[in-house]
């Protein structure tokens, strides 16, 4: 299983981005000339500076050619890199049924040691059980997806999942609106299920649990549902990621991030604390019985 060492695709591709950057910068070189000496333009020098697209090797080689880096040793290092950072990650296989703009971020979750959520919709992807992700599945916008194509994002899920008992564990922290616990999606037996799946998981050392209360008079995170991740390579920043029905935004600007991380923040201060969420979970477990 993934560990700490294993990185995929999607953060190599954003650490040798960011790399390829720092050197252009180094180096006084324009995206404009840096987009001329790859054959290409300002904006494709701006893609693989965040990590969006693969990297040829032919491109990279001239990149580091045009910033001046002559030793041998550091251009294997990074071409090799961007040959690594090619090669698809395992969530690739369930393409058929995801968007594009969600590989990002399934790659990144791959990666990462630590993920905050607030959620206002679903509970946690991470923490759903295969009936809970079957009945999400059947809300997609389109409403026309086949049963085969429910199964395979459901198998997805599950397979996301595996982080949480991978070595070292991913670690969750979720922030979860009562409103998401009382919505029966799938009906009553899967929303039973459901809680009851959530209350195994507090039990978690790396999975805590805050619920804000129907009651709550509200807080810092209007803006709708986010997460904020973190990542054991220092190469690599805490992104913030939004999702939209047709899209997501992938935030990573430092001014960004500590307002998300203070809204966290403020939502994990104000709310019931992880110790109430166990009661918190049983009373409205007593209400579907």
């Amino acid at each position: 299983m993934a560990g700490r060492g294993v990185v995929g695709p999607t953060a190599l591709r954003m650490m040798l981005g960011g790399h390829l950057r720092e050197l252009r910068e180094r180096a006084g070189v324009t995206r404009t000339d840096a987009g001329w000496a790859i054959r290409s333009s300002e904006s494709k020098i701006s893609r693989l500076e965040l990590g969006r697209v693969g990297f040829k090797e032919r491109d990279v080689a001239d990149l580091l050619t045009l910033y001046g880096v002559h030793d041998a040793p550091e251009r294997d290092r990074l071409l090799a890199l961007a040959r690594e950072a090619n090669d698809p990650g395992w969530w690739h296989r369930y393409g058929d049924v995801t968007p594009e703009w969600f590989d990002a971020y399934l790659g990144l979750e791959a990666t990462a040691e630590l993920i905050r959520t607030y959620e206002i919709q679903f509970v946690p992807g991470l923490l759903q059980t295969a009936d809970y992700a079957r009945a999400v599945a059947r809300l997609g916008p389109s409403g026309t997806r086949t049963d085969s194509e429910i199964e395979r994002l459901v198998a997805l899920r599950t397979r996301r999942q595996r982080a949480l008992d991978r070595e070292p564990p991913l670690k969750l922290w979720a922030v979860i609106e009562e409103a998401v616990l009382r919505r029966p999606i799938g009906g009553t037996d899967v929303l039973r299920d459901q809680l009851g799946a959530l209350l195994e998981a507090t039990a978690r050392p790396n999975v805590t649990v805050q619920i804000i209360p129907l009651e709550s008079s509200g807080h810092a995170a209007t803006g709708g549902a986010f997460s904020l991740l973190r990542f054991p390579q220092r190469d690599l920043p805490d992104i913030v990621y939004l999702e939209h029905l047709t899209s997501a935004l992938y935030l990573d600007k430092r001014d960004d991030v500590e307002t998300y991380t203070q809204a966290l923040e403020l939502l994990a201060s104000t709310s019931p604390p992880p110790q109430q969420t166990e009661q918190q979970l049983t009373r409205l477990l007593e209400r579907l019985h």
